[in-house]
């Protein structure tokens, strides 16, 4: 079986579920359309709008403020070792 190639860009929802910021999608877009994100630094109300490699997540979440750098999308929600592959964590110096 061929493997999945990773997209180009993804919903904003699907990758924060991905990297497992929040446990269902649906709480990742109620937080989007709540105001509790920015990418690259604009605020984002619609969880359908596209991230690709690069862009700078900011979010949030669990009572804590956290900086990401998007480097890969991901095609499903796999353990934390693979999610973690997904990001940079920009507070960790």
């Amino acid at each position: 079986m061929a493997e999945t190639p990773e997209p180009q860009a993804l919903r904003l929802d699907k990758w924060l579920f991905h990297i497992r910021a929040f446990k269902t999608r649906g709480l990742a877009a109620a937080r989007i359309e709540g105001g509790g994100v920015r990418v690259n630094g604009q605020p984002v109300r619609k969880p359908g709008r596209s991230i690709r490699p690069g862009d700078q997540i900011t979010l949030s979440a669990k009572g804590q403020l956290r900086a990401l750098r998007v480097i890969g999308l991901g095609v499903r929600r796999g353990p934390a070792s693979e999610a973690q592959a997904l990001y940079e964590d920009l507070d960790e110096g």
